[in-house]
């Protein structure tokens, strides 16, 4: 198993040491790579400094050329890096196509986007001072940008960093997690595809406590992190002189308003909530974890949730028929576990689910669970649901609100006055009406507020966030 280059300056490499990525499910080796050395790192980063204005200069047809390129090469080689994505992070194949289907349409936005990012024309005679005068106000990059990448999607989360900054023409040095770097550099490879000049991105695989460096280092003025809350809030302070964005996780809830009560509404809302409480095996930032039930809804749509739950598949990743596989670790697992068990021994009764095997843990729904439990006030990143019953709808929302987190929630509801009422109440980034908070559509702002981050993701949310306004003014 011959190891897998990174990419300096736009130019594969191999550095020291080995890093050998190991399948979740079963532990065995898929594949391996070696770690950056610290001369290849600064490499890196000169080389983003050295191109900026170059890279700012690139006309938006070149870059907007590069970014198709990627998006039709990622669509044609989707069978296998859906499979890469599947060793290394151990999701369901079937989801790892979807993140492949979603990438390419990343970096299709972003080469639509690079094309109409225009700016604007401002008339200034609106005052008498300002006769005779036009702004045209436009943006540009603020710099090479420092992509900071979790394991849970080691594909669409790193062309959430990449694509916006190559539209923008900013340069990248990518970070990926040390759990799963493979996939991101495969995304290399494509990329030295193209006509970008050299040092317009570069992939170093690093361990964790290398990237302090990268984040304090001046000429990586531009910060764009997704992963944990802790992490995140060390990086916004290391980097309190940049541009940062930083998307923090949650612990999504989903709430069953009084008038969702329809058989079939409750049947689809149980197997909406069962399916993306799970998938993945919980590990999105936005996977439902919390669950508000009107009272007079809660003893007909619970049953239907357990039934849900025990419907879906565990096991191994590769087998097309199953819906959620281990977590990234055993430790991860473990992690899950212990939760599980605080907040039974605090009086929560578990309706089905709650027995660890190696990486896996199984799809578990739990009821009767303490406020101030972890498994219901912090993010759990696996397959836990967390049921309550709530009087009414301004009890649910009240309920939502009580989070460190506020990313993004579900209402199922029929009515639009409830429908604006939450968005009005709701402390979040986004409120997603008649399904779960998992949804996303990656050209749409994605973020969230209180301990979820600040900043938005989504791509043309991000060219904004990596550049900045300059106005011009013609007296004609």
């Amino acid at each position: 198993m011959e190891p897998r280059a990174f990419f300096v300056a736009g130019r594969p490499a191999y550095g020291e040491g080995e890093l050998t990525v190991r399948h979740p499910y079963d532990g065995r080796p898929v594949g391996r790579t070696t770690v950056a050395t610290p001369d290849q790192v600064e490499a890196a980063v000169a080389a983003a400094a050295g191109v900026a204005a170059e890279a700012a200069a690139l006309p938006a047809h070149v870059r907007a050329a590069a970014l198709d390129h990627v998006s039709r090469r990622l669509a044609e080689r989707a069978d296998e890096i859906a499979d890469l994505i599947t060793a290394e992070n151990g999701k369901p194949v079937r989801w790892a196509r979807a993140e492949v289907g979603r990438a390419v349409a990343t970096f299709r936005w972003g080469a639509e986007e690079a094309r109409r990012y225009s700016g604007e024309l401002q008339r200034l005679d609106t005052d008498p001072t300002g006769d005779g005068r036009v702004a045209l106000v436009r943006r540009v990059p603020r710099g090479p940008v420092l992509g900071i990448t979790p394991f849970n999607f080691p594909l669409n989360l790193v062309a959430h960093k990449v694509a916006p900054a190559l539209a923008v023409g900013a340069p990248i040095v990518v970070k990926p997690a040390p759990a799963t770097p493979l996939t991101a550099l495969l995304l290399g490879e494509l990329l030295a595809e193209t006509d970008l000049p050299a040092g317009m991105f570069s992939v170093l695989p690093l361990p964790n406590e290398r990237a302090a460096d990268l984040v304090t280092d001046p000429r990586l003025p531009v910060v764009s992190f997704t992963g944990s809350g802790p992490v995140g809030a060390a990086v916004r302070r290391a980097a309190v002189e940049k541009h940062v964005t930083l998307e923090l996780g949650g612990n999504a809830a989903a709430v069953i308003c009084a008038d969702w009560a329809a058989d079939e509404d409750l049947t689809r809302a149980a197997h909406r909530i069962a399916t993306f409480g799970t998938y993945q095996a919980g590990q999105s930032c936005i996977a439902v974890q919390r669950v508000y039930v009107h009272e007079w809804l809660y003893d007909g749509f619970l049953p239907r949730l357990v039934a849900a739950v025990q419907e879906l598949r565990t096991g191994d990743p590769r087998d097309e028929h199953t819906d959620v596989g281990p977590l990234i670790s055993v430790a991860a697992a473990q992690r899950v576990e212990s939760w599980v068990d605080e907040a039974v021994a605090a009086g929560a009764t578990i309706e089905v689910g709650g027995r660890r095997s190696g990486a896996s843990y199984p799809p578990t729904v739990l009821t009767g669970v303490p406020a101030d439990a972890r498994i219901s006030a912090e993010e759990v990143f696996g397959p836990v649901l967390v049921v309550a019953r709530v009087v009414d709808d301004e009890a649910a929302f009240a309920a939502v609100n009580d989070s460190a987190y506020g990313l993004q929630a579900g209402v199922f509801t029929h009515r639009t006055d409830v429908a604006f009422a939450a968005a009005r109440t709701l402390q979040v980034g986004g409120v997603i009406v008649g399904d779960v908070p998992s949804y996303r559509a990656d050209q749409m702002p994605y973020g969230g507020v209180k301990g979820s981050g600040v900043g938005r993701e989504g791509v043309r949310s991000a060219m904004d966030d990596y550049t900045e306004p300059r106005v011009l003014v013609l007296a004609l």
